[in-house]
């Protein structure tokens, strides 16, 4: 993911694009440009349970004072790629407090995935927040 991806950068993509055609295919190529996960991490214990697509994430702590997280996901499906390249803008990096007190809902609002996802899709972007989020909090022990 390009690092100057912020997310304020993101809305304003996404109010520049003029319909939903265009931001599906924009967030299509965020996905193309996100981490690959090696192979031999794609397993059951790695898997996001609650995706229809199949997903799989792993994430680390640097070692810093309060530790950042950063993860690698990965999906079969190239859409889905796409939504954890937006997760990767708005969660990668942060302490397992900021990701915690980042309101998710209100971003995936505002950037109007919540009238413009199918049900599925929506219950597997949280699906993979929810799991984010717990592993982020495992990890700060």
């Amino acid at each position: 993911m390009p690092k100057e991806l912020t997310l304020d950068r993101l809305y304003k993509t996404f109010d520049i694009l003029e319909d939903w055609q265009e931001r599906y295919g924009y967030i299509i190529e965020l996905g193309q440009k996100i981490p690959k996960l090696d192979e031999a991490d794609k397993t059951e214990p790695n898997r996001v349970h609650g995706c229809m697509s199949t997903v799989h994430m792993l994430i680390s702590a640097t070692d810093d004072a309060p530790p950042k997280i950063n993860f690698v996901a990965e999906s079969d499906a190239s859409i889905v790629n796409g939504l954890i390249a937006l997760l990767h803008v708005v969660y990668d990096n942060k302490t397992p407090e900021e990701i915690r007190s980042i309101d998710i809902k209100e971003v995936f609002s505002k950037l109007g995935l919540d009238s413009h996802l199918s049900p599925n899709r929506r219950n597997g972007f949280f699906s993979m927040v929810e799991r984010l989020q717990a592993l982020a909090m495992e990890s700060k022990k």
